[in-house]
């Protein structure tokens, strides 16, 4: 028995650009390893952050490693851009057809998974619990699980780049191509378990977020009263619930394909690859809204903030959010129209995309008059709003173009579909991501981000959007297949590619803007500090405390009585007040889930490379830690009332000095 499984040297043999990408990750870590040795922070990143149990600081633990996966997904796609440009007749460009793919399959991978997925949650851990008036989330210890098998996810798929390679068979693996026959390295089972094992993460966020919505609201606040951001949330979740074990359950049937010599997707062992179609599908157009939903939430009260007015259409709003999470489960059929599914399939999923532009729509109305005659602050968060409506309107446009089946099976795996997908993703999830950082940015850190920076990075990437993306547009009506490393010369393409890949270096300096912006507004921050809680006069509770938001969010639990409730008590003037307080009750600190989640990488690890004496003691470390974990009685931690009084005082004398 070869106790190093498939494991052999000849995985950390890599090509030269690779390598390089290797050497930087291996360079980047022993520099962060040695800033905390010479600083001496081991212990203080232990204590307060790596055992975190704080929703605020799991939020932004998450909005770190997204960022820095950002960097990761922007190289890659850097690297396809230049392929494409340079790849032309007799030039074979910079990487090899087989590195191509790896990287194009990296680069969806990273984007949706461990980018959009990580803005997402980081923002909802940092917020919900603030606008819904809750000291916590329902199951605090689950939250950190959450995010560290998340973080595994990423490590495991970053691993792939130094150990082995990665799968060259699309973000999505279609069979036959992911089935051993055809894939028969390591690459397709890094990415069964890095999804896995992220998505298992994801799935126990989603019911946690649920829970917390539905039971731990303040007083007097109604399912009617909540914050759109928080409808939003609760109906990302809702789909979360019920999609993610879709992909749970496809993943391990793939897995045991390969794995095990299983055929539920392999035609000449009697399985169907058109069935893994529809169950990805069935999980992947739902992760669209998903994504979507919390940006649209972001966007509500982004807008009613800097138009000094109420939300128009409300109720429109939350009925459309509604009416977009149910249709999200009956469109997934229009990915695949060519597949032969028969006209009258065809026909009904045509209709149900075209049906569910209609709410948002609606969507896009309301936040549109609730600008009309407002007071309107035209601060970073807005840009991105602005920027968001005239990119997601084309994307939009283009989806229903596609959703017509005779007009789709033109564009059918080409890159005008490229191009519409991006719309969606950069144009509506970024986008809202982005406004939501700069607009919650000093609510985390008591600090605002520098304001020409943020604009000089806005219209970067709004540009540089445009001018990466409208060639693709082009190149697709013109027959541009997807995915491919090579053109033939006699197309005329070159001249698009290049253009597309200068837009893709514009993008970049947007990047680097927001970097200089963060790093500027560090450096300037007391310039900067956010004294009041509400530097932007919001209109939601998170707005009511101090900046940034205590470990116990609210000393006094709110009573709410009106939907915008800040605000409402700010005309009043009852928004400040004196109060009696009491001792309060939070979870401690744990490293359980770090533990549990180190166990679960481990396992990846050991699969991927079918290391199986590994296999089981990662197992057994899991359900180890878990019982150790459920037999812990010492899980809570009293704040004295004193030093409560303490720190809402120092809060009212910062204030008052404003």
């Amino acid at each position: 028995m070869n106790l190093a499984g498939r494991l052999t040297v000849s995985a950390f043999m890599h090509d030269p650009i690779t390598m390089g990408g290797v050497l930087m990750m291996i360079v980047l870590g022993l520099g962060v390893v040695g800033a905390l040795f010479y600083f001496k922070r081991w212990r203080w990143l232990w204590r307060e952050w790596l055992t975190a149990l704080d929703p605020k600081k799991i939020g932004v633990m998450y909005l770190g490693l997204a960022s820095f996966m950002l960097l990761r997904g922007v190289a890659d796609v850097m690297m396809i851009r230049v392929q494409q440009a340079t790849s032309v007749g007799a030039s074979h460009g910079i990487v090899s057809t087989d590195t191509f793919q790896q990287v194009f399959s990296a680069h969806g991978t990273i984007m949706i998974f461990f980018v959009a997925m990580g803005f997402m949650f980081g923002l909802i851990n940092l917020i919900v619990p603030l606008q819904i008036g809750a000291r916590d989330v329902a199951f605090p210890f689950l939250n950190s699980v959450s995010f560290w098998l998340y973080a595994s996810g990423l490590a495991l798929i970053n691993l792939s780049l130094v150990i082995g390679s990665f799968s060259p068979a699309g973000w999505l693996a279609y069979p036959p191509l992911s089935e051993l026959a055809y894939s028969p390295g390591v690459g397709v089972d890094y990415w069964i378990w890095s999804l896995q094992i992220a998505g298992l993460g994801s799935l126990l966020s989603g019911i946690n977020f649920t829970v917390t919505i539905l039971r731990m609201r303040a007083v007097g606040m109604s399912l009617m009263k909540m914050p759109i951001f928080v409808w939003s949330v609760l109906c990302a979740m809702a789909l979360v619930i019920f999609a993610f074990p879709i992909l749970t359950a496809t993943l391990a049937m793939l897995a045991l394909d390969r794995t095990l010599g299983m055929h539920f997707f392999t035609a000449t062992g009697g399985g169907n690859p058109m069935m893994y179609v529809n169950l990805i599908w069935s999980w992947g157009h739902p992760e669209v809204y998903i994504l979507m939903l919390p940006a649209f939430g972001i966007y509500s009260e982004i807008v009613a903030t800097f138009a000094r007015k109420r939300l128009f259409g409300y109720k429109s709003m939350v009925f459309a959010l509604g009416a977009i999470t149910v249709l999200s489960f009956i469109v997934w059929l229009h990915h695949f129209f060519t597949m032969g599914a028969g006209a009258d399939v065809n026909a009904f999923f045509g209709i149900m995309t075209g049906v569910i532009a209609i709410p948002t729509g609606v969507k896009v109305f309301n936040w549109l008059f609730t600008m009309y005659r407002g007071r309107i602050k035209f601060a970073t968060p807005m840009y991105w709003f602005l920027g968001f409506v005239f990119t997601f309107t084309i994307g939009g446009m283009t989806g229903v173009l596609m959703s017509v089946p005779a007009i789709d099976f033109q564009v059918h795996n080409t890159l005008f579909l490229v191009a519409h997908f991006h719309n969606m993703i950069i144009g509506g999830v970024l986008f809202g991501y982005f406004a939501g950082f700069s607009y919650w940015f000093p609510k985390m850190f008591g600090f605002k981000l520098n304001e020409r920076l943020g604009r000089y990075a806005f219209w970067c990437w709004f540009v540089g959007f445009l001018v990466a993306f409208m060639p693709l547009y082009i190149l697709g009506l013109m027959g541009a297949t997807r995915r491919l490393d090579h053109y033939d010369a006699s197309m005329g393409w070159q001249w698009l590619f290049i253009v597309a890949g200068v837009g893709v270096a514009i993008i970049c300096a947007g990047i680097g803007f927001q970097l200089l912006q963060l790093a500027v507004s560090i450096w300037k921050r007391k310039a900067n500090q956010d004294l009041t809680g509400d530097p932007w006069n919001g209109r939601t509770l998170e707005w009511s405390v101090a900046s940034p938001a205590p470990v116990y969010n609210f000393a006094v639990l709110p009573v709410v009585s009106e939907r915008d409730p800040f605000w409402e008590a700010k005309e009043a003037n009852q928004a400040y007040g004196l109060a009696k307080y009491s001792d309060i009750v939070m979870p401690k600190n744990s490293g359980m889930g770090l533990i549990i989640a180190g166990f679960a990488f481990i396992f990846g690890f050991a699969v991927v490379w079918h290391i199986w004496w590994l296999v089981a003691l990662a197992l057994l470390g899991v359900i180890v830690s878990i019982v150790v974990r459920a037999s812990d009685d010492d899980t809570e931690a009293i704040i004295p009332a004193a030093e409560v009084q303490r720190l809402e005082a120092a809060a009212r004398a910062r204030r008052q000095t404003a």
